[in-house]
């Protein structure tokens, strides 16, 4: 169920959620040059949505943002930014400016309970392009379940698609497309990355795509379970 966090929530999660420090682990940098660049003073409001940069810099924040999290965030956020309850499950921290401003501070700042560092800042090490392209993989999660009732039919898809089996790839194309846009993000975002969204995207008549868009069901279906 969707459950998307106010910034009060989020706050007290912050200080009694993260039970263990992480301020010794050094920061990983992230490669941003195929990123347009969003100037020097800090934004508050996420600069790479696809209403605001296009589809493709979008897909291409997502990459470079999955990348930085997973390097830097995944280690008490969880993998796929499913947290395991140690910090805030960022997947639902709403897509809008109030909830970029929450992020954007404890990204470039980090929190610090007791004296204890519970997330160190990262603004000054990553920088702000780094900073939007995690947010974009962020805020594009799927919900938890989103999946859930198109599972059967997309393991169906995904063995005709490693089988080789296909007769209609266009019409496959358009059923993915549409099974992604039923899939709901945690934080509200329009669009979620989902494994239907990859596998739709990467698809073509090339038979060589059919096996990348098996592998990628493959995988997201297999991390649902």
């Amino acid at each position: 169920m969707k459950q998307i966090f106010t910034l009060a929530a989020l706050a007290t999660l912050s200080l009694s959620g993260m039970a263990l420090a992480h301020g010794d682990v050094a920061p990983q940098p992230v490669n941003t040059d195929a990123l347009p660049d969003v100037g020097e003073e800090w934004l508050t409001e996420n600069p790479y949505r696809a209403e605001e940069v296009g589809e493709d810099t979008w897909i291409k924040a997502i990459e470079i943002g999955s990348s930085g999290y997973n390097q830097n965030c995944a280690r008490c956020h969880g993998l796929g930014a499913v947290s395991g309850g140690l910090a805030p499950d960022l997947r639902y921290l709403e897509a809008e400016e109030y909830g970029d401003e929450w992020y954007v501070e404890r990204f470039r700042y980090g929190m610090t309970q007791n004296g204890i560092t519970k997330m160190p800042g990262f603004g000054e090490l990553l920088g702000q392009k780094a900073a939007w392209a995690i947010r974009t993989y962020i805020e594009t999660r799927p919900d938890d379940g989103a999946l859930d009732s198109h599972s059967a039919r997309l393991a169906d898809i995904r063995d005709s698609l490693l089988a080789g089996t296909v007769t209609d790839v266009a019409a496959l194309k358009e059923e993915l497309s549409g099974i992604a846009a039923e899939v709901e993000t945690g934080s509200g975002a329009p669009v979620a990355d989902s494994v239907a969204f990859e596998a739709s995207r990467v698809l073509s008549d090339d038979q060589t795509s059919w096996k990348k868009a098996g592998d990628i069901l493959t995988i997201g279906l297999s991390a649902t379970q």
